[in-house]
């Protein structure tokens, strides 16, 4: 057993990342100051995005891009289950319907043939979401809504670096969402981004993350002064501070090194783990590049005398910081006393019950995946029929 605990992500600050956000506690502005749109270029010249527009936290900057596309009570919009439940929650917030649709059984990203299966003519929008890392069938995703005319919105929580067909994930959807916590690829503390190419969607989301408040004179009717601002719908105060966006800066002049380095640990994985009968390792597309936010493994319970919760019990007390992601988002009660169903999402289920997610994050030393290679393998050994 390890003599510490390893959790399954953790963040990775340097002397330089400190010294960043040090730089602008001793400047003038803490917030709504230079440094956030700094930021904001650094991530869309990274991705590939003409415009990027930070907020508060990933979920926020959800919340925005279903403002930005329009999304409306009596509106639908279709989503992956296996997601954390910010990604139908986004809809909720709007009065939008959220509409689920199964995923693929060996990338666990929605399925396109699902996605043309759930299309009404209320639906508005699709909100992929790359699981993991992985991204989804994007050239699919697209022909569907260019052929329903709808609106597409990249959950690329797990995705940043991530590639689809060698262009990076961020430049290819209508909008595309990025997260910072500190479990994610690059952290500032909370936080998030919504990257578009669309410059329309780009002065909705600024207004959007002020209050709706605009201080644009040439899009103000009345204008008393210099000072004088409107607001012209109900916005919500999303904004970034420049203390986390010094953080970001900081942080993406790393955000290669890191990947690379969550892809050498994934690899390490897969070489301890192939051909094992107990468990069934990731797959991954041949045209997409993982940036490996997740390593996800199935276990064969059929093979197995323990239940998932044993087993995931028994890796806990080794001091392996494991976790399962995730609930299917429409098995949770909110979403259950809404109206849906249990069983209608038969492989997102079926995923659910048998996934256990292994500890992954650059500041793992070999020595740490070692010890998590060693752990699941001998105990999944014991108690192997």
């Amino acid at each position: 057993m390890r003599n510490s605990y390893l959790p399954y992500g953790k963040q990775w600050l340097e002397d330089d990342d400190i010294e960043a956000v040090i730089k602008v506690l001793k400047s003038d502005y803490l917030t709504t100051g230079p440094t956030i749109t700094s930021f904001e270029q650094k991530v869309a010249d990274y991705v590939g995005a003409k415009f990027a527009v930070a907020f508060s936290n990933g979920t926020a900057a959800l919340h925005g891009a279903c403002f930005a596309a329009g999304i409306d009570e009596g509106d639908e919009v279709i989503t992956t289950p296996i997601t954390f439940a910010a990604s139908a929650n986004c809809v909720r917030y709007v009065g939008g319907t959220v509409v689920f649709a199964d995923i693929k059984e060996d990338t666990y990203n929605i399925d396109p043939a699902e996605i043309e299966k759930n299309i009404t003519p209320q639906t508005k929008a699709i909100i992929p979401v790359h699981f993991t890392g992985q991204p989804v069938q994007l050239d699919e995703i697209h022909a569907i809504a260019k052929k329903h005319n709808l609106i597409v919105i990249e959950d690329a929580a797990h995705a940043l670096g991530a590639k689809y067909k060698g262009q990076k994930i961020g430049g290819l959807s209508d909008m595309t969402m990025f997260s910072f916590h500190p479990v994610k690829h690059v952290t500032t503390g909370e936080g998030g981004v919504i990257t578009t190419n669309n410059e329309f969607y780009y002065k909705k989301l600024l207004q959007f993350r002020s209050h709706g408040i605009t201080r644009e004179p040439k899009n103000i009717i009345k204008n008393d002064g210099p000072w004088y601002y409107d607001m012209q719908f109900l916005g919500y105060n999303y904004r970034m501070t420049d203390i986390q966006a010094a953080l970001g800066i900081s942080q993406m002049e790393k955000l290669d090194r890191f990947i690379a380095r969550r892809c050498e640990i994934a690899q390490m994985y897969d070489k301890a783990f192939k051909g094992n009968e107990l468990l069934i390792t990731p797959q991954q597309v041949p045209e997409s590049y993982s940036s490996w936010h997740l390593y996800v493994i199935q276990l064969n319970l059929e093979k197995l005398n323990a239940t998932r919760k044993e087993i995931f019990d028994i890796l806990v007390a080794q001091n392996i910081g494991v976790n399962v992601h995730y609930i299917p988002v429409h098995t949770l009660s909110y979403y259950q006393e809404l109206g849906y169903k249990k069983g209608s999402m038969p492989k997102a289920e079926a995923l659910y019950k048998v996934m256990i997610t292994l500890p992954l994050f650059p500041k793992m030393t070999d020595s740490d995946v070692y010890d998590v290679v060693i752990a699941v393998l001998s105990e999944l050994e014991k108690v192997s029929k």
